[in-house]
């Protein structure tokens, strides 16, 4: 067994593999080879993993998804090995597969959650009750109670749990965080962020079921405006939110389903000097975009402090473009002009053939969660120095998730007010 850190990815779906088996091809979103199985051959492949496992519900997918990583990475790509060892059996339906393949890991392990959302919490907390990391996409969990008991428990056992906020290492954001340091005190903000219809065919089995699409998309800019202002005492105090409905109803999700989520949050600062002052921001999100938006995801945010403002368009990136005939089984056959964003995943391959996509911040995301992952094995770093430099770890992020949680119980109880109560290390909501 290789001395590199083990992986196991649980989750086979559009994220890890690109490949969704409700239409039995790849994804026709930006992710048509995926993120998470992509990042870890090539992780591999530079040493940086060693064993690498994949584990769902169903292993009836798993010829189709060996057949779809092998035609559209390995043939693509020089020396990128797309093996990996699979649970539950090709011929076996098991939904507590995880804890076998986790079972399977040496001590120390590292474990990638890319499942519906009440699914992250069991999950990690079996991976970090028996000693491995732990990287779960947004949102961490959808309650409070379940983030903070995680937290506790990676304390205890001594395990880096990171959530996958891969827009902490978009260059313009990364750059929006720096120079807003020196505009001057948070006053207001507003984001919003939208993928087409077409996701919800992608997600039916959970949209509006499971989760929705504050905690899918909000997340995201909910993250990113905490990480900006939490430094300067900035802690969210109310949170309002109000959801439009009848689009995804129509196209096939369970009655009530919300197409557009409003969060409002009111912040106040916690330090003495700046006792009064108060901040709003507007946090959108939508899965019922157009078809022909030309972009997968628009996603921009406007920044307002005492002296200055901030505004950033991530959707179109200075990149264009239009093509007479695309393939008729994509969103882009139904548009002209389109806008791509390699700065996330870069796929096309260098100059000689090899996977060329390491600078994308999607990318980044996870080789800072192995890189660190490592370090803490090793002794060389412990969890609270991991916490200081401001990544997305499981203890910095509690108030996106208390933001979360009041948004949708504001939702569920017509649109009340919920408080967020801080107090040093305490978080609750009344």
């Amino acid at each position: 067994m290789s001395s590199s850190l083990a992986v196991l990815m649980v989750g086979t779906g559009e994220y890890t593999t690109g490949y969704v088996a409700s239409t039995g091809a790849a994804s026709t979103s930006d992710k048509k080879i995926g993120v998470v199985g992509l990042t870890m051959f090539d992780l591999r492949r530079r040493g940086k993993v060693g064993d690498l496992s994949m584990v769902g519900v169903s292993g009836k997918k798993y010829p189709a998804i060996r057949e779809h990583l092998h035609k559209n990475i390995q043939q693509v790509y020089n020396n990128l090995d797309v093996a990996f060892t699979s649970f539950p059996a090709d011929d076996k339906t098991d939904p507590e597969a995880y804890k076998t393949a986790i079972d399977a890991l040496p001590k120390g392990s590292a474990v990638t959650i890319f499942t519906p959302d009440p699914t992250h919490y069991p999950i990690a907390l079996y991976a970090i009750e028996r000693d491995h990391h732990v990287l779960i996409t947004k949102p961490a969990t959808k309650l409070l109670s379940e983030h903070l008991h995680l937290l506790a428990e990676a304390k205890k056992h001594n395990v880096l749990v990171y959530i996958e906020h891969h827009k902490r290492f978009d260059p313009a954001y990364t750059d929006a965080k720096f120079r807003a340091k020196t505009l001057g005190d948070f006053n207001y903000w507003y984001s919003y962020m939208s993928q087409p219809k077409s996701q919800l065919k992608t997600f039916s089995s959970w949209a509006g079921k499971e989760s929705d699409i504050s905690y899918y998309l909000n997340s995201h800019h909910i993250d990113i405006c905490e990480w900006m202002v939490q430094d300067a005492g900035w802690v969210p105090k109310r949170v309002r939110a109000s959801g439009s409905t009848g689009i995804s109803e129509s196209v096939g999700c369970v009655p009530g389903t919300e197409d557009t989520i409003t969060v409002l949050v009111d912040w106040t600062n916690t330090k003495p000097e700046h006792k009064g002052k108060v901040a709003t921001a507007v946090y959108t999100a939508s899965w019922t975009a157009p078809q022909n938006a030309g972009v997968h995801s628009q996603q921009h945010f406007h920044y307002i402090a005492s002296h200055g403002e901030i505004t950033t368009n991530q959707a179109k990136r200075g990149y264009e473009v239009v093509a007479d005939n695309y393939p008729e089984s994509t969103p882009e056959a139904q548009a002209g002009p389109h806008w791509y964003n390699p700065f996330y995943m870069r796929y096309a391959p260098d100059e000689e053939g090899n996977f060329a996509g390491q600078a994308g911040y999607g990318y980044v995301s996870f080789e800072k969660f192995v890189d660190y992952a490592t370090k803490v094995n090793e002794g060389r770093l412990k969890l609270e120095d991991v916490d200081r430099l401001g990544l997305p770890t499981v203890a910095n992020t509690v108030l996106t998730t208390a933001i979360l949680e009041a948004g949708r119980r504001s939702l569920d109880d017509g649109g009340r007010s919920v408080e967020v109560v801080v107090e040093g290390d305490k978080v609750q909501l009344k």
